[in-house]
């Protein structure tokens, strides 16, 4: 392993805390792999956080769920098995030095592991913000770039600026619960769904194009927004329009987050240039290099929550083969597993309690 400590060396280093990267460490734990999560945010769930209410329906055996619990229990489940885990942790660059992955960060830390997995989504997703004047300071109280509890919204009158499907998305969810809601679209039609469109016309939302936000007008606190001025892109035309919210929803920026040294890095799929081609196992055209959930990119490729578990699955089986040859190709399954015997008996004993 050359001059790297042992201690300091893990099987596996996960890039990403979203649900594939949280389920490959889940999965790696139990095939008792030491295993260590880089994530760029302060929080672990990925691109759950951008859409918490949003209702999940195709993650086999669990019910109509919010993504907010779904991301919750992945997070649980994640940590099962106690990874390491570096949040605020944005890494930047990955090379090699003899049989270990160094992994550098933005920061200078190195990291390092014998194989890597990449769980980077669709890179490090960020919600454009609304460049308007002292906007900054209303995103403590009324202004909000996602929407973390529904009834928050109740009996409210609401701006939406955006035209996209996440933004009509969001007006649809609220109708019954805000007072009254106003879209906005800067551009001349919508680019959400006709059909969704129409839904909100037939209910009776007003949808205001070519318009967009000037300014923003503070209580007499100044600690919320209580007018919006609202500009007319194609007659430079204001009005003003009262408010107890405003949502804002005008895209993502997207990080691509690091870049691999040019003697380990994978190749890409050809028609779309940011995913990373593997065989189907999670393996990348570079041994020891792995990519799951969406960056993967490959023939039978799912992109659903339920792709990523089995994403993570053949990825982790395929390193403990490569780690130790002798093991089995795949874990004991769970109900037969010693691994969770004192956790089941946990499990038993605080139903009995409670029931």
């Amino acid at each position: 392993m050359g001059v790297f400590a042992m201690d300091d060396i893990y099987d596996i280093t996960i890039i990403g805390g979203g649900p594939s990267g949280l389920y490959s460490a889940f999965y790696a734990g139990l095939r008792d792999l030491k295993t260590k999560i880089i994530e760029y945010k302060s929080t672990l769930g990925g691109k759950l956080h951008i859409y918490p209410e949003k209702i999940i329906w195709d993650i086999g055996g669990l019910p109509a769920t919010p993504a907010q619990q779904v991301m919750e229990n992945l997070i649980e489940q994640g940590l099962t098995f106690n990874p390491t885990v570096c949040l605020n942790t944005k890494v930047d660059f990955v090379t090699k030095k003899g049989d270990v992955f160094v992994i550098e960060t933005s920061t200078g830390e190195k990291h390092f592991s014998k194989k890597v997995v990449v769980a980077v989504g669709g890179g490090i997703i960020s919600p454009i913000k609304l460049y308007v004047e002292g906007a900054e300071k209303y995103e403590v109280s009324n202004l909000h770039y996602t929407i973390r509890g529904i009834q928050s919204f109740k009996n409210k009158t609401l701006l939406i600026s955006g035209g996209g499907n996440s933004a009509i998305d969001w007006a649809k969810d609220l109708l019954g619960i805000a007072k009254h809601i106003t879209v906005i679209y800067r551009g001349e039609s919508l680019s959400a769904h006709e059909a969704q469109i129409r839904y909100l016309e037939e209910n009776g939302v007003p949808i205001i194009t070519n318009t967009q936000i000037q300014s923003l007008v503070a209580n007499e606190e100044k600690t919320k927004i209580k007018e919006v001025i609202l500009e007319n892109v194609a007659t430079n035309e204001t009005s003003t329009i009262v408010v107890d919210d405003v949502l804002v929803n005008h895209g993502y920026d997207r990080d691509h987050s690091f870049t691999f040294d040019a003697t380990v890095n994978p190749q890409l799929d050809e028609q779309y240039q940011y995913y990373i081609t593997t065989n189907g196992k999670g393996l990348t055209t570079v041994d020891g290099i792995y990519a799951v959930g969406d960056i993967s990119k490959h023939a039978n490729k799912v992109y659903l929550i339920s792709g990523a578990f089995q994403d993570a699955i053949n990825a982790i089986n395929d390193i403990k083969l490569s780690l130790e040859p002798t093991a089995d190709k795949v874990a004991k399954v769970s109900s037969h597993n010693e691994i969770f015997e004192a956790r089941n008996r946990e499990i038993i004993n605080k139903d009995l309690v409670n029931g």
